[in-house]
């Protein structure tokens, strides 16, 4: 049995292995498009979900069995959180061919808001004052780093906070909120009797295999060119899948453990590691607003982590 805490240290680790995977898949965009940078996180990382799965079952002594409740309201958890996740990206890449397509990312990072808001519409999980306060912090920080500054020698950034960047932003943040809720709802739906462990790992296994068939099928019938080029690219690709399935586990455990909005307000640490890792690669000087977005951030953790 895993202690109460143990949901920190495993959402902090699966927002490093997040950061590791968005590295890679930056790299990927060049050779398979936006599109297919995001099934390979699906596509190549449900063999190591697949994996770990059989290591928890086999692993000497585990003495585990499948979970009783692999029903229709299980199954409809994980449609509704996979479905949910595709959609979000959807809306992000729509996004990117707005002209303000920074104000949709801006919009987009009022995911951890709104999961505070679902979860309590679907699974009746009402956030506690502090970490209530957290998400509003936390949700007040993004917003701070996502607003572009002007470069030297131009004025100011023009920026329309309207129209259909907007929807798209909000609807993605949405998505990626939602696909939280479903994640958590599976996760419930199994029954304190299963090991947080167990359920995340069915839980990656289920999502990321309904993804690739969804995802992957729609891309192989509208562009399969996409598919030859996942093909081609899959040293980068098992890298990427790697720490894809394992950032998944990882969340999908803390799912099990914990809230959803207390997971992903957690989960903002990763927006610390890429920082961390700009500054130090890239020897990036961050602004006034980018300081203070990264200081409201770092309390909304530490207001989070109190709550055990």
């Amino acid at each position: 049995m895993l202690p109460t805490w143990a949901w920190i240290p495993i959402v902090i680790g699966a927002a490093l292995a997040q950061t590791a995977r968005n590295t890679a898949q930056r790299s990927l965009t060049a050779q398979a498009g936006t599109m297919g940078a995001t099934l390979v996180r699906f596509l190549y990382g449900l063999p190591f979900a697949a994996m770990w799965l059989a290591l928890l079952y086999f692993w000497p002594g585990s003495g585990i069995s499948v979970p009783a409740r692999f029903d229709a309201g299980y199954f409809a958890w994980i449609f509704f959180g996979a479905t949910s996740q595709i959609a979000a990206t959807a809306f992000l890449l729509a996004a990117m061919k707005e002209r303000n397509f920074v104000i949709a990312v801006a919009y987009s990072k009022t995911e951890v808001l709104q999961v505070a808001v679902f979860s309590s519409l679907f699974l009746h999980e009402l956030p506690g004052p502090v970490v209530l306060v957290a998400v509003c912090v936390a949700t007040a920080g993004v917003l701070l780093i996502s607003i572009p500054r002007a470069k030297p020698g131009e004025g100011p950034v023009q920026l329309e906070w309207g129209g259909r960047v907007v929807a798209f932003g909000l609807a993605s943040g949405a998505g990626f909120a939602l696909s939280a809720v479903g994640y958590r709802g599976a996760a419930l739906w199994l029954g304190p009797g299963v090991e947080p462990w167990l359920a995340g790992a069915w839980g990656v296994l289920w999502a990321q295999a309904l993804q690739t068939l969804m995802l992957g099928g729609w891309i192989a019938l509208r562009t399969p060119e996409v598919m030859r080029a996942v093909a081609r690219a899959w040293r980068i690709s098992l890298w990427a899948g790697a720490m894809g399935a394992t950032a998944s586990i990882a969340w999908f455990t803390g799912f099990a453990m914990t809230t959803a909005a207390q997971v992903r307000t957690l989960g903002l640490v990763e927006v610390l590691f890429s920082y961390v890792v700009s500054r130090r690669l890239l020897q990036e000087k961050l602004g006034k607003a980018e300081q203070w977005g990264l200081a409201l951030i770092a309390v909304s953790l530490v207001l989070v982590c109190s709550q055990l």
